[in-house]
């Protein structure tokens, strides 16, 4: 799909279709009013026959309306003026794109006067973008038959009033579109099944990233990685015939003596839960268990096609967890690349012992700041469900940024606490720590606490995305977050320097 803008009114735009707005109180958008003018009240005729309400969502296709340039209008429902939030513009852009018809390969969507409390062109052009892409969106790379996507246009153009708004909303489609393709990125590994998503071939992608768009890259095997010393790490990988990879990406948007910003993603390939082994029902998800790493290959992606000026470091641990003779057993003590010992009471907690050792790791890089990303624990996913993810942080202008992007990109997370009255959880009568707490006592804020014993030395954030990485049901698969926040916070983060 390919976006464009110019400066232009949606009622002389030329292309199969046109997408204006209409509110459930009867109010038009300009463009409406327009194209209702023009074509002697068809519009409002619409809407008095009840045809068009308004409703959120809604649309009506028009065709050969006398006075306008495109031979369909559709009519788009935007809810309530006062209530068009960032929510109900998204939902409303998916709706155009649905509803332009199979004859449509040209959209002229008129969404720069659906006006979005606090929001700018250069945001609506964003979101546009990554609306757009997510309604086109297939993987279906591992079917005989491909699935079709003749119904949706494959070009959308975004009509500016003045050069001034062409100019941002050329900026905001550019962003939105290497967004969307970073977060495309993410749902494809995240949807590959675990014989072919393994650790070996997320190397072999990231040397694929690292050729298109010219990043460094290192890919360390079993021997290199316990060469670090990261035995916590090589503890999880030892249940599995599969080697790990320790996966670091370079990407060099900013000065050479500036601090990169570094992304930690879990990388579990498949998490069958080791020794304490997951029950059977829905044990199939546990191939998106690698969405974090995922999630760092789609920012680094997107940060890439943008040439933002930013240095950003992407550490991925990558191996299976899986039962066998050389697994983890419950008891077991392991020692961290940090120094600090283990005892291992939960098999199926490997993420926190993975992540670890990559977070000493990231010390090396002298850090602005480090953000993983896991889907860590159900624990998170019944505080929260699949709506935000769950953010803890240690230093509050990191947390404040994060979640205001999140809010701005439809891709949002809530703050859980970090106290450290709950580290005593983790007391171990045999080792430094143990990597799990009391059962059923804030799983999500006590791996949170133990992955924060290992992020002293920079300011750190985790994001917990174990309800928000992938859907259930009929709509099962990958999401892509929260490629949408992260990219956006780095980007915020280039332009501030």
């Amino acid at each position: 799909m390919d976006f464009i803008t110019k400066v232009g009114s949606a009622d002389t735009c030329k292309a199969d279709c046109v997408a204006v707005g209409v509110y459930a109180d009867g109010e038009l958008t300009p463009a409406a009013q327009r194209i209702d003018a023009r074509s002697g009240g068809a519009v409002r005729a619409a809407i008095r026959s009840g045809d068009m309400t308004g409703k959120r969502g809604s649309v009506l296709l028009l065709r050969a309306l006398p006075g306008v340039a495109a031979p369909r209008v559709l009519l788009v429902g935007l809810g309530k003026a006062a209530e068009l939030h960032e929510k109900a513009y998204a939902e409303a852009v998916r709706a155009a794109v649905k509803g332009a018809g199979s004859g449509t390969r040209d959209l002229a969507l008129a969404a720069t006067d659906w006006a979005v409390r606090g929001r700018d062109t250069r945001w609506q052009a964003q979101l546009l973008a990554l609306a757009a892409r997510e309604v086109v969106y297939r993987f279906d790379e591992l079917k005989s038959k491909r699935d079709s996507t003749d119904t949706f246009p494959t070009r959308i153009l975004l009509p500016a009033p003045d050069a001034a708004a062409q100019r941002a909303a050329a900026l905001g489609l550019s962003e939105g579109n290497a967004i969307a393709n970073g977060v495309d990125l993410a749902k494809r590994l995240g949807n590959l099944p675990g014989n072919v998503c393994t650790p070996r071939y997320l190397g072999e992608q990231a040397r694929v990233l690292a050729r298109t768009f010219k990043l460094g890259v290192e890919v360390l095997d079993e021997r290199q990685i316990e060469k670090l010393g990261m035995g916590s790490f090589l503890s999880v990988a030892r249940g599995s015939e599969e080697p790990p990879r320790l996966i670091v990406l370079k990407y060099q948007g900013g000065g050479k003596s500036a601090a990169p910003y570094v992304l930690v993603g879990k990388g579990i390939t498949f998490d069958s839960g080791g020794i304490s082994i997951k029950p059977a029902a829905n044990m199939d998800e546990m191939k998106f268990d690698m969405c974090g790493a995922a999630a760092v290959f789609g920012t680094l992606r997107a940060l890439a096609e943008l040439k933002a000026k930013i240095n950003v470091v992407g550490i991925v641990p990558a191996c299976e967890n899986l039962p066998s003779g050389r697994a983890n057993k419950p008891g077991d003590i392991v020692k961290s690349m940090s120094g600090q010992t283990i005892e291992i009471l939960n098999t199926d907690a490997e993420g926190r012992l993975i992540l670890c050792d990559a977070l000493t790791y990231a010390q090396r890089f002298k850090p602005a700041a480090v953000i993983d990303i896991a889907t860590l624990t159900g624990a998170c996913v019944v505080a929260l469900g699949n709506v935000n993810s769950g953010l803890f942080a240690t230093d509050e202008k990191l947390a404040e940024d994060l979640l205001r992007c999140g809010r701005a990109m439809l891709d949002p997370a809530w703050r859980l606490p970090l106290d450290d009255d709950y580290q005593d959880d983790l007391k171990s009568n045999f080792a430094d720590m143990a990597n799990i707490g009391s059962p059923g006592n804030a799983g999500a804020v006590i791996a949170a606490c133990f992955l924060a014993r290992f992020t002293k030395a920079y300011p750190w954030a985790h994001l917990d995305i174990a309800g928000t990485a992938w859907r259930r049901g009929a709509a099962k698969g990958a999401t892509g977050r929260p490629v949408p926040l992260l990219t956006q916070f780095l980007l915020e983060r280039a332009a501030s320097r």
